[in-house]
């Protein structure tokens, strides 16, 4: 699902992890950045104020991201920042993927071994060790926050098992980007992040690969063209989106939490549904691990997850099931089937917080999630009296 068009009832939007709102910040230096005529590749004065831009922007994302400035990549968008590293980084050596992937990385790397997950969706430290001694991949692919349930991955120890195996690490931090405190990732041995400006209250359609140092010295391009990127990443650059990109993650850092915890405000909305949808009889998708404070993933037995997407959308309540990836698609999550959810993984939605989320979000949203659950009991009990 996406928000809805301008002029609409707006209603309540809590599908963020499909896109954000757009931050005040982004939209006023996209404005700004469109009145820059120049291209960055130019050497004129206007090219050279747009190489201004560009370069403040990726000097931004170096900073909040943990990365060096001539290590970020800027590219259309997170299914190609992820693309870039399984193509350009195993160069036809072998992978592993963690089972509860997103789809941009699984359909690159269809070939790639799986290693599970735990029930609380987290990847299971142990099988991945086994996946790697048995397999020796050049790359693995671990998400540092799932889309669905909000369940975090603790990348440092992940990375850890690939550099005793000499396996690089590529992860896709589309989720956690504005999220996480410190997603510093490289940092903790990643060899490469993946993230995206739409998924933190920018733009869509923009979005860069993080390079450790060894990484960049081997990264195989995969668009060639005028030598942008320093021939990483051919095309004309997005300037705007770019600049969008800068400002919303400035924005989404702006309030420093040096003691590592989770959005407070967020976090205390999050807890409110996921009590008062317990009480309607729901279960909470990954509830076992730390997960991101924006998110939750709500398990309603005996109702499709595509009826109460439909029936919450009727009350304007704006959620999804599951990744937004296509118009009208509702399917069975591979994420909770993973988890081992099994058919119940057809009764699930998730419920993620925007930035800008209202107080009464938590109350709006009850109102209309008892009426479904209702329904859900009365068909339930029909059932049981025509078994009867």
């Amino acid at each position: 699902m996406t928000p809805p068009s301008p002029g609409a009832d707006p209603g309540l939007y809590l599908d963020a992890n499909a896109t954000e709102p757009l931050r005040p910040a982004a939209r006023a230096a996209v404005l700004a950045a469109l009145d820059l005529v120049g291209n960055p590749a130019s050497v004129h004065a206007e090219g050279r104020a747009a190489r201004k831009l560009l370069e403040s922007a990726r000097a931004t994302l170096a900073a909040r991201l943990g990365a060096r400035p001539e290590n970020v990549v800027f590219c259309a968008g997170a299914t190609e920042a992820n693309a870039m590293a399984i193509h350009g980084l195993a160069a036809g050596g072998g992978i592993v993927i963690g089972a509860t992937e997103h789809d941009a990385v699984r359909a690159a790397a269809p070939d790639a071994v799986i290693a599970p997950v735990d029930e609380a969706g987290r990847l299971d430290h142990a099988a991945f060790a086994a996946c790697l001694a048995a397999h020796r991949p050049t790359l693995a692919c671990v998400m540092a926050a799932n889309n669905e349930t909000g369940v975090l991955n603790d990348i440092a120890a992940i990375a850890a098992l690939c550099a005793a195996s000499g396996t690089m690490l590529h992860v896709d931090a589309v989720q956690a980007a504005g999220r996480v405190p410190n997603p510093d990732y490289l940092a903790q041995g990643a060899s490469s992040v993946a993230v995206s400006a739409h998924k933190l209250g920018g733009p869509k359609g923009v979005g860069a690969l993080l390079l450790a140092a060894d990484a960049a010295s081997r990264l195989v391009p995969l668009v060639r063209g005028g030598g942008q990127e320093q021939g990483r990443r051919g095309g004309t650059h997005n300037l705007p989106g770019i600049a969008g990109f800068a400002a919303a993650l400035d924005a989404a850092h702006a309030t420093p939490r040096p003691d590592q915890r989770p959005d407070p405000r967020l976090a205390a909305l999050r807890d409110a549904i996921e009590a008062g949808a317990r009480d309607c009889g729901a279960i909470i998708a990954g509830a076992g691990a730390p997960r991101l404070a924006n998110t939750t993933c709500l398990v309603l037995p005996g109702l499709a997850a595509e009826t109460q997407v439909i029936a919450l959308d009727l009350e304007g309540i704006r959620i999804s099931a599951g990744a937004a990836c296509s118009s009208g698609k509702v399917a069975r999550s591979h994420v909770l089937a993973a988890m081992g959810l099994g058919d119940l993984a057809s009764s699930a939605i998730r419920v993620s917080l925007p930035w800008n989320a209202p107080a009464d979000a938590p109350a709006r949203f009850l109102a209309a999630y008892r009426r479904l659950a209702a329904r859900a009991l009365r068909k339930s009990a029909h059932v049981s009296t025509s078994a009867a």
